[in-house]
C-alpha cells in the first residue's frame, strides 16, 4: 500500500465515494455529483501546497490511478483554537481488508516525523462501528460525543483524539 497527492484525474473516485449512498450512509447520505470536479480541484491545490495532506490509497504501485479510497489531515480552527482532523474514506470493494487502518496508521506516522500537525482528532459517527474500532485500535482516546457541520449536516459523532509524534 502507498498514499500519494490527489491529482485531477481523482474525479471518479470522489463521485464513487461522495455520491454513493453506501459509502455517504454515516455522513448523511450522498452529496450532488454536480461540484466534485470543482472539489478535486481545491483538493489539489491544497495538497500542492502543503496546507492538506489529501492522500489516494494506491494498493498497486503498478496502476497507481486506480484508489482503495482516501486519507486526509487538515487543520482548522475551532473555539479559537487550531486543531488537526483526520478523516478516511475506503471504498466498499476494499472494506474490511485492513486497508483503511493501514492509510490511517501510515499518515499519522507521516505525521508524528512532521512534527507541525500536534495532537490529531477524528469524527466517526456514533453508528460507525469499523471506524470508531479502528479509532481504538490505533491508540486514539475517545474524549466525548458531539455533533459536527460535514457538508452543512448535522452529525452525531464520536470525538477521538491522538498524540502521533513520538
Amino acid at each position: 500500500m502507498q498514499l500519494r497527492d490527489v491529482r485531477p484525474d481523482d474525479v471518479d473516485a470522489y463521485v464513487r465515494m461522495r455520491c454513493d449512498p453506501v459509502m455517504m450512509a454515516d455522513l448523511g447520505g450522498p452529496l450532488p455529483r454536480e461540484g466534485m470536479e470543482e472539489k478535486v480541484r481545491r483538493d489539489v491545490r491544497n495538497a500542492a501546497a502543503g496546507t492538506q495532506w489529501i492522500k489516494m490509497i494506491v494498493l498497486d504501485e503498478a496502476r497507481p490511478e486506480a484508489s482503495a479510497g482516501t486519507v486526509t489531515l487538515w487543520s482548522h480552527t475551532e473555539d479559537g483554537e487550531r486543531m488537526s482532523e483526520i478523516g478516511w474514506m475506503v471504498l466498499p470493494e476494499f472494506q474490511g481488508r485492513g486497508v483503511g487502518k493501514q492509510a490511517v496508521r501510515a499518515l499519522l506516522d507521516l505525521a508524528g516525523a512532521d512534527g507541525r500537525w500536534g495532537v490529531v482528532h477524528a469524527f466517526p459517527a456514533t453508528a460507525n462501528a469499523p471506524s470508531n474500532g479502528m479509532c481504538r485500535s490505533l491508540g486514539f482516546r475517545l474524549l466525548e460525543e458531539r455533533d459536527v457541520t460535514f457538508a452543512d449536516r448535522i452529525l452525531r459523532t464520536n470525538h477521538w483524539a491522538v498524540d502521533p509524534r513520538p
